[in-house]
Formats: C-alpha cells, sequence, structure tokens
C-alpha cells in the first residue's frame, strides 16, 4: 500500500476547516479530501480533475 503525499489547495486559508487537500497516487488516480470530512476520500482521473479545475477557475462559471 502506498502513502499518499497530501497538498493543501493554495486557496486554502490558514489550518483548520475549511482546507482542500489534493494528492497523486502512483497508479496516476488523484485524490482529494476537505478537512471537515477527513476520513472521506474522493479518487478520480487526471483528465476528470484538470476539468474541474478548468471550470472552477474560468470567468464564465455560476454557482447556485
Amino acid at each position: 500500500m502506498s502513502t499518499l503525499s497530501w497538498q493543501k489547495s493554495s486557496f486554502s486559508e490558514g489550518a483548520g476547516a475549511n482546507c482542500v487537500y489534493v494528492a497523486a497516487h502512483p497508479t496516476g488516480r488523484i485524490h482529494l479530501q476537505e478537512s471537515d470530512a477527513p476520513a472521506t476520500t474522493l479518487t478520480t482521473s487526471p483528465t476528470a480533475f484538470a476539468a474541474l479545475i478548468r471550470t472552477l477557475t474560468s470567468s464564465d462559471h455560476t454557482f447556485g
């Protein structure tokens, strides 16, 4: 079993709540965790993760 090297998002402020963590597995899969639910890990492909980041950082998206 591989140990993941987690990195905190640069958009997460300080320590504690409201932090997003990401780690790349040696198989290429991307793992995501949120500080409020560290026991829950989302796993996705690099392609889907890149699409998520593009969507979240684009100026033409709306939430709500």
